[in-house]
This record gives C-alpha cells, structure tokens and sequence, in this order.
C-alpha cells in the first residue's frame, strides 16, 4: 500500500516538473488559421474552384504565421495559397506546380519547403542580408529551419467536394512586386482526370 502512495507522489512530482515544458512547447507552436479563400482580395475562381494567394511580406504578416522568424528578410517570399473545391468532384494536387511571376515576365519556381531551411548554406554568417536589409543571425542559428516554415506548407494531396485546403509555398526571389501573379497549374479532377484551366493570380486587384 505504501508502494502505490510512493509511486502516485512520484508520478505527481514528475508530471508538475513537465508542465512548464509542455506549456511552453503549447506556447511555442501558435496557431495559424487561414480566412475562406472567398475573403482573400487576391483570388481566382475556375470550374467551380476558388484559389486565393497572399504574400507574406511585412514582420507582421510574418509574425501571425511564422512566430519570431521572417523568411522574406532572407530572401524567401512565403506566399500563402488557399484552394476551396466548391466542384462536385475531388481534385488531385499531386502535380500542383506554382511559379511566381514577375512583371517583367521572369519566373520563379516555387522552393520545396523541405528545402528552404538550406537557403542560406550550410555555414551561417553572423550577418545575413535581405530584402529588408541586413538581420544579425544570433549564435549562428538557422532562422529558416523553424518548424512553422515546414509546417504551414501547402502538402494536402487532395481535396474532397466542398472542402478547402491551405499552406504556404516558398519563393526564392531578389524582388517582391505588387504586380507580380502567382501561376498554378496541375490540377486534376480525381474523377475524369482532366487537368483544370491554369490559374493565374495577380497579387494587385481582385
């Protein structure tokens, strides 16, 4: 009996001491939800399938989304990406492909999001320079392996009728341009398998 007494004042004090570290692991990963695709200003819809696209540019943009880390002062522009299938069927994404385009024609495939923590190469300056101007890299930390960079990508695979799906994808550009679009192509109806009309999304205008 004074076994189970030991053992249960044992697994209190254990789970006291972890509750700080499951609060601040709580704290740490912030939650992210994306508006209906409908709410966005830059959108398109085609065949019943809405897509919106929203550059994440400015700290506080950056802050709702990626915590204390702003990608775009590196040198990778985060372009948030919201598909509602309002069309009878599912869509397949597994061809999805997104270019940013830029006013002057050229572009931009988007980066991998697995890939973009090694935007800044293996050996981290102390000094990094962005569109924003130069950020100090603090204990030689990679800014862009945190786990909201990953995490917040775009990766649903399909979307069922009547529902949506929504996630990041990751530009390496030198410019940002409010008369850029963002290109979409690949996809596919998961029943005919007909490919959808591309969508070309202006970053200015509705």
């Amino acid at each position: 009996m004074r076994c189970k007494r030991l053992s249960r004042r044992m697994l209190l004090c254990v789970s006291i001491a972890a509750l700080p570290a499951m609060l601040l692991a709580s704290d740490d990963k912030q939650e992210f939800k994306a508006k209906p695709a409908a709410e966005y200003p830059h959108r398109q819809t085609s065949e019943k399938v809405t897509i919106a696209a929203q550059q994440y540019v400015t700290d506080d943009q950056a802050k709702e989304a990626f915590g204390k880390v702003n990608p775009w002062r590196y040198g990778v522009l985060p372009v948030l990406i919201v598909i509602q299938n309002d069309s009878p069927h599912a869509l397949k994404l597994t061809g999805l492909r997104l270019t940013y385009v830029l006013p002057d024609r050229t572009r931009i495939e988007a980066t991998p999001a697995q890939d973009v923590r090694f935007v800044l190469g293996a050996k981290k300056p102390s000094q990094v320079g962005g569109p924003l101007g130069t950020v100090l890299n603090k204990r030689g930390k990679n800014p862009l392996s945190e786990w909201e960079i990953e995490g917040r990508a775009l990766a649903a695979k399909m979307i069922p009728a009547g529902e949506s799906a929504s996630g990041f994808v990751y530009f390496q550009t030198p410019q940002q341009s409010d008369a850029a679009s963002v290109y979409i192509t690949g996809l596919v109806d998961a029943v005919t398998s007909k490919e959808l009309y591309y969508f070309e999304i202006p970053m200015s205008g509705q």
